[in-house]
């Protein structure tokens, strides 16, 4: 056996010259016995009997590392840092890659010259704007400098823009009921188990215990009206209840699409295309302000519960379709497979093919919560208060006049960072049920 530390020849292990032929037990330290790799056989460039293969120029390096004739670059084992040398030539790399995605042809160059003029041209008047003359207290209009932004009128309604008109005593029951949200959907993403349980909680027992606290009336809660609500928390509140409901309800309508009874799939088709092929804003003043017309005297319907129904209905059309599209990507041999084991037609929708559809999905359910989440701002036209509706009424106050700008930078702010999480949770659940094309790192 070689020295401790060595190859075969007595050069240092990854460094000088590979010479001689493999000792009959094979390497130092657990290394490949020659059995395995018989005279002859190629590794990293080097053949086991020392030698180099033929029509390789002598310096070349090959893979591993080595050089064509034996050699490490350097003197240096293939894979080992060099003292305060690797991260300099792992920085030297990724700026080398950057540029080259930048600047790699005349194209690239072209539209990446274009985006830093542009983001010349407008990032630093924007900064001086929104930062350095900016205003961030005061208690109106005046108080504010004439070039800069007057932050001063989010931070006086920062409450109203967030709460609506949610009385002030109050507000923790809307922050616990967002942090009980947080948390069942932090559980759902990442717990490990019991997973089922958390989503679960979250569409089931999320809407009953987040409305009963919003709502009041009960456990010694005072009753807050629902015209009240108003701001983020209307905007949260209709996007997670549309949600919760047109889930499971475009699951059904696109197994009753495909189904082989006529009166069913005729009927979710009916249901599907009337509500996909009515505009969003149609819909809720049909359902806000031409509904009450049709209901008998004397019968009422919370406005807000209105739009969470209006919004669940036009929704649910739209996860139909995903969800068909999710099905029909199903292989049918998951199918055949699992009739032959035996299962009914129900026990193989709901046990093996519906999951598989789901994962499938879920990049499409993930952009339906999106657009949702944006498309909650047109209940402000139909008499509901949610963030741009609040942020609408506050430029009108006579202390405030002028400041749109301001107003409509932070509501863009705010749904960016909201929609940034939903994207972000999307990413996290394709990667855990592996929906996800992951390409091989190089």
């Amino acid at each position: 056996m070689s020295a401790p530390g060595t190859l075969p020849g007595g050069a240092p292990t990854g460094a000088g010259r590979l010479t001689g032929t493999l000792p009959s037990e094979g390497l130092h330290g657990g290394g490949l016995p020659n059995e395995a790799f018989p005279s002859g056989a190629m590794t990293s460039g080097i053949i086991f009997d020392g030698n180099v293969p033929q029509g390789i120029p002598q310096g070349e390096i090959l893979p591993g590392g080595l050089l064509a004739d034996g050699s490490v670059p350097g003197g240096d084992v293939p894979g080992a840092e060099r003292e305060g040398g690797a991260p300099a030539a792992a920085s030297g790399a990724i700026l080398w890659r950057l540029v080259r995605a930048l600047f790699g042809s005349r194209g690239n160059s072209v539209l990446s010259l274009a985006m830093l003029a542009l983001f010349w041209f407008t990032l630093p008047p924007f900064f001086r704007w929104a930062v350095a003359r900016a205003t961030w207290e005061g208690l109106s209009r005046r108080a504010c400098a004439p070039d800069g932004a007057c932050w001063a009128f989010v931070h006086a309604r920062f409450a109203l823009f967030i709460y609506g008109r949610y009385p002030a005593a109050e507000h923790w029951r809307v922050d616990l009921v967002l942090m009980l949200l947080g948390v069942l959907c932090a559980g759902t993403l990442f717990a490990r188990r019991r997973r089922g349980w958390w989503l679960t909680a979250l569409l089931v027992v999320m809407p009953v215990a987040g409305g009963t606290v919003l709502v009041g009336g009960i456990f010694g809660l005072p009753f807050v009206y629902t015209g009240d609500w108003g701001g983020l928390m209307l905007n949260i509140v209709l996007t997670f209840v549309a949600v919760a409901g047109a889930l499971p309800l475009g699951v059904l309508l696109a197994f009753g699409r495909q189904s082989q009874l006529p009166i069913v799939r005729w009927g979710a088709i009916a249901f599907i295309e009337l509500w996909r092929g009515s505009p969003l804003l149609a819909v809720l003043f049909m359902g806000l302000i031409m509904l009450p017309l049709f209901l008998p005297g004397g019968v009422t319907v919370d406005n807000l519960i209105r739009a969470m129904l209006v919004l669940t209905l036009f929704e649910s059309a739209y996860m139909a379709e995903t969800v068909r599209g999710g099905l029909q990507g199903v292989p049918s041999g998951q199918i055949d497979a699992a009739l032959a084991l035996g299962m009914s037609n129900a026990q193989m929708q709901v046990l093996v093919v519906l999951p598989q559809a789901m994962r499938i999905a879920i990049p499409g359910i993930i952009n339906i919560v999106v657009d949702l989440f944006k498309d909650t701002t047109l209940v402000s036209i139909v008499g509901l208060f949610d963030l741009m509706g609040v942020i609408n009424q506050s430029l009108k106050d006579p202390n405030w006049l002028g400041l749109a700008m301001e107003g409509y930078t932070f509501a863009a702010t705010l749904f960016f960072g909201a929609c940034m999480l939903i994207s972000l949770a999307g990413q996290v659940l394709e990667r855990r049920f592996g929906s996800a094309a992951v390409a091989p790192r190089r």
